[in-house]
């Protein structure tokens, strides 16, 4: 009696779970060069950063929507999501976790790992 309970009862998931469901969901449409920063310790607002590239504005889309699907199915909650209309950079608010999946141009042009990496270094000089 006690599992039909606690399969009910929405999950918790850690925010090492979501990065591994995200990845794997990326994986499974052709993701590009998947990187995982470790932001928790730069913002309050999540700790982990996934970023990621589609090769067209289709893909992008459709690695999106894997993403939150993967996370939803997991039982994690969707905060938001933006920029499926155009699909150059679109965005999926997972709480803990933020997945970035870019067009090539548009990830090169914004380069978040370096301007996240750059963030940390600031930080690491003041400390």
């Amino acid at each position: 009696m006690s599992e039909t309970i606690a399969a009910a009862a929405p999950k918790q998931l850690t925010t090492e779970q979501l990065v591994k469901i995200a990845i794997d969901a990326l994986e499974d449409i052709k993701g590009k060069e998947i990187t995982v920063l470790d932001v928790g310790h730069l913002t309050s607002m999540f700790d982990k950063m996934i970023v990621a590239s589609g090769d067209s504005t289709r893909q992008v889309k459709s690695l999106a929507d894997n993403v939150q699907k993967k996370l939803k199915e997991a039982g994690a909650e969707i905060i938001g999501m933006e920029g499926e209309q155009v699909g150059e950079w679109v965005l999926v608010d997972a709480g803990g976790l933020i997945v970035h999946v870019m067009h090539p141009t548009v990830r090169l042009h914004y380069n978040l790992e370096e301007l996240w990496g750059a963030a940390r270094k600031a930080r690491e000089h003041h400390h």
